[in-house]
């Protein structure tokens, strides 16, 4: 499987760092040919400027501006996100390059009329993500709410294949774990990368 993985941490010597090599490697090791898309090692520009938004709606225009990324989401039969939640949601980073990135009459078809947004994403068959948080799984679930894992699930999942298979893996309390809970959340990447 054509595998996109994309990964929003600016700290190398990060635990995110090491989930997202961990996955990558996995991944390669069990046959999936993988694109890694470390959006702040390539420098990528997550603000939409006044260029960007006003070529927004313009087909060929939005793409232009994205054509590397967009050719690497046309590419992938399967995308994964590996990011830190920060404030409860996506940083900063990843939700620009949603932003910017997921443009209209590429990604998907804007509504008319009663028809609701249409998802052009067919060749993505697997969405999933792997995140950190700092505070334990039931005030993220209950109180919170999983904003970026809505994001992403309720967002992005409807602009893909309609029978797009998807997982999420979250490692909670990331602000008091120790090497022994991280080691044990690498070694579910680990199964993750052999099951998928």
């Amino acid at each position: 499987m054509r595998v996109l993985v994309v990964f929003a941490h600016p700290v190398e010597e990060s635990f995110g760092s090491a989930i997202y090599r961990r996955l990558v490697e996995g991944l390669e090791r069990n046959g999936h040919e993988v694109r890694g898309l470390d959006l702040y090692a390539q420098g990528f520009d997550p603000v939409m400027s006044a260029t960007h938004r006003r070529d927004y709606h313009t087909p060929g225009h939005n793409a232009a501006h994205v054509a590397d990324q967009l050719e690497h989401l046309r590419w992938a039969e399967a995308l994964i996100f590996v990011y830190p939640t920060w404030w409860y949601s996506l940083p900063a980073m990843l939700k620009g390059w949603i932003d910017r990135v997921w443009v209209p009459h590429v990604t998907f078809e804007l509504p008319s009329g009663l028809q609701p947004v249409r998802g052009k994403m067919h060749n993505i068959r697997l969405l999933g993500g792997v995140s950190t948080y700092g505070s334990p799984w039931w005030w993220i679930r209950f109180v919170v709410g999983d904003l970026g894992q809505r994001i992403i699930m309720r967002g992005l999942k409807p602009l893909c294949h309609p029978r797009c298979r998807s997982f999420w893996l979250g490692h909670y309390r990331m602000d008091s774990s120790t090497p022994r809970t991280r080691e044990a959340f690498l070694a579910r990447v680990d199964q993750l990368a052999a099951t998928l």
